[in-house]
């Protein structure tokens, strides 16, 4: 526990709980052979973690924190959850990187253990019958770093400011719809169209088919149109 302590305050963690992350199961074996071999740069990564190098998990931390905060976000939409769910999701990293096979990238790994432990935080909150919601504008930390709001975080910062100007109406119109998505049509539709993984990648995430998560996405994205136009 003192090595996993000292981990997360390497990363700017250091908040996190005790439970563990639930076995895995239906590995896909073409998501393996991908790993393997087209990852070199997260390969050296792994291998630094599961010697023991601190700086590995602070990379690990500092590369994919924006990703898993946002993705426990749109989960949860409460900021404080999100980032304790964060803190949690990265410490279960720390844990089980030793078990990591390369049974799927790195990233999407990852993305899976944030989208289960913030559906974990969602049901302990269900079952303690919490009703509440976050504006869109709610402010959000990074880390403890400045107050951002959702669209602000999704804005690009190398934009030009007229760029941005013009952009961001349709993009708080864009962040507004996915918000009113029905969760699994939702997480279906930022994996695939914002995290850009492949249908494979996000049926190991969400533990369902390919054709579901084809579904889900088809009917996410007329969902949006129905929206915005």
């Amino acid at each position: 526990m003192l090595a996993e302590k000292e981990a997360l305050l390497v990363a700017g963690l250091d908040e996190f709980g005790g439970s563990e992350l639930r076995a895995q199961d239906q590995v896909n074996t073409d998501l393996a052979s991908r790993a393997a071999s087209g990852y070199p740069y997260e390969a050296t990564l792994i291998a630094r973690m599961k010697s023991g190098d601190l700086s590995a998990f602070d990379d690990i931390v500092e590369q994919f924190q924006p990703m898993v905060y946002m993705l426990s976000l749109r989960v949860l939409a409460d900021p404080e959850d999100a980032r304790d769910a964060t803190q949690e999701s990265f410490l279960k990293v720390y844990r089980h990187i030793g078990g990591f096979r390369g049974e799927a990238s790195l990233k999407t790994w990852i993305c899976r253990i944030a989208i289960n432990q913030a559906r974990s935080v969602e049901r302990w909150w269900r079952r303690r019958k919490r009703k509440e919601t976050c504006s869109l504008d709610a402010p959000l930390s990074l880390n403890g770093e400045d107050d951002l709001t959702q669209i602000d975080f999704l804005s690009s910062s190398s934009a030009s400011p007229e760029a941005e100007t013009l952009s961001r109406e349709r993009e708080r119109q864009l962040e507004s719809a996915i918000s009113r998505l029905k969760k699994d049509f939702r997480i279906a539709v930022i994996l695939r169209d914002i995290e850009g993984l492949s249908y494979e990648e996000i049926a190991w995430v969400t533990g369902i088919s390919v054709g579901t998560v084809k579904s889900r996405i088809a009917r996410g994205r007329e969902m949006l149109r129905e929206v915005l136009t």
